[in-house]
């Protein structure tokens, strides 16, 4: 037998032994080989990814700067892209096949509240925590500065306050109108919400915009370093833990291109670990994402509340454990569909949705549990036995997905 067709025959024993053996689960590190050479090889080898530019951008970016996404045969090209209206709608229209995009939006791209109706897909978790909610440094020398004080104020003050949110159906939409209503103002009589996208926020309140708004990192902490704003709460302090942005395609992608769609989030859970291990990787992400094709800002801005070195922009400093999470030993990024659900029971509360949808049938729909498990495999990240969780938020009620309709209707203060 010649060398030549000894190699080969000898290359395909192998990947047919790599592949046999990811389909009985002996070993991730193997699966990810088979994904990347055998019959799961994906279908689309360069990916174009959008995301906003934002702190909570960075295991998109830290997959593609560190060549992870090369390990499972793909190669992922980021695409600063200006608003969270222009990430949905190149989602839609194909120009962009996946994003680092909005929890919420997703879904209302999904039910088509969010702008055109489009079958979506949510392939993993991309971080938790990480945003705050931000009051400008005029209502703090009123003595606004937090939920009671700022309520005291609206209620004093005739003028009308406006809060500026990045995307209707959004997590930060969202977060505002729940701290909002749990300090007795309702966000759709009380105050006016304006949408503006995250890089613009900081600027808009400068020239006198807004009063207040809700946005990731680094832009509450840009706003204290330019000495416009204060940090009114932060996100974890509204829920511990909550989900907020995810990594985001359409339906259509996920069943073109399931292997790719596989790869890509392997790629990224693996460059959230990254991430979450250690001071050394984390100042490194913040050295990267701080350049002007990412985030665009300076490292300062960014690498102090990623370690959970907080101050509020008045004089209080502390240290907060449920900082920005990227993986968290795979606790970050599982795609549950409570999750999922509780923005459906937001979108409902605040008019968003006329009618209660079937909760647990879309976000079953929309969120990718088994390709989810199979990239987690892959990438040898853990895998939690359910697909529900339970969370106490800030007003002590407690989410578990179990009765969402009674959820959604028992708000006291809602559209």
């Amino acid at each position: 037998m010649s060398d030549l067709l000894l190699k080969t025959k000898l290359s395909r024993r192998r990947v047919l032994q790599v592949t046999a053996a990811s389909a009985v689960g002996i070993d991730p590190a193997l699966r990810a080989l088979a994904y990347a050479q055998g019959s799961d090889k994906p279908e689309k080898e360069e990916v174009k990814i959008g995301f906003i530019p934002l702190t909570d951008c960075a295991s998109v970016v830290m997959a593609s700067v560190l060549g992870i996404d090369k390990k499972y045969g793909v190669k992922i090209v980021p695409s600063k892209e200006a608003s969270w209206a222009g990430v949905r709608d190149k989602l839609v229209n194909g120009d962009l096949d996946f994003a680092h995009v909005l929890y919420g939006l997703v879904y209302g791209v999904h039910l088509g509240v969010g702008g055109p109706k489009k079958d979506m897909a949510v392939l993993m978790n991309l971080n938790n925590n990480g945003q705050a909610i931000t009051l400008s440094k005029k209502l703090a020398e009123k003595g606004a500065v937090d939920g009671p004080s700022l309520a005291k104020t609206i209620a004093a003050d005739k003028r009308e306050y406006t809060f500026a949110q990045t995307f209707p159906t959004g997590t930060h939409a969202m977060w505002l109108n729940y701290w909002l209503a749990a300090n007795g103002i309702s966000p759709v009589k009380d105050v006016k919400s304006i949408v503006v996208p995250p890089p613009q926020m900081v600027a808009n309140m400068r020239i006198g915009n807004m009063d207040g708004f809700c946005v990731g990192e680094p832009w509450n902490q840009r706003a204290i370093m330019d000495g416009i704003g204060i940090t009114a709460t932060t996100t974890q302090d509204i829920w511990k833990d909550h989900p907020e942005k995810v990594l985001g395609t359409t339906a259509e992608f996920t069943k073109k291109y399931p292997n790719t769609a596989r790869a890509v989030t392997a790629a990224i859970l693996e460059a959230g670990r990254w991430i979450d291990t250690g001071l050394q990787n984390k100042n490194k992400m913040a050295e990267t994402i701080a350049e002007k094709s990412y985030v665009n800002t300076s490292v300062d801005a960014i690498n102090q509340r990623i370690l959970g070195r907080y101050t509020n922009g008045l004089g209080k400093n502390w240290d907060d454990p449920n900082f920005m999470k990227f993986y968290n030993d795979g606790a970050t990024n599982f795609p549950y569909l409570s999750d999922g659900m509780w923005f459906l029971t937001q979108h409902k509360r605040w008019g968003i949705l006329k009618e209660h949808p079937d909760y647990l049938k879309v976000a079953t729909e929309i969120n990718q549990i088994d390709l989810y498990k199979q990239a987690a495999a892959a990438s040898k990240t853990p895998v939690p036995k359910d697909t529900m969780r339970t969370s106490k938020l800030m007003d002590g009620v407690v989410w578990d997905g179990k009765n969402p309709k009674a959820y959604a209707d028992g708000f006291k203060i809602k559209a």
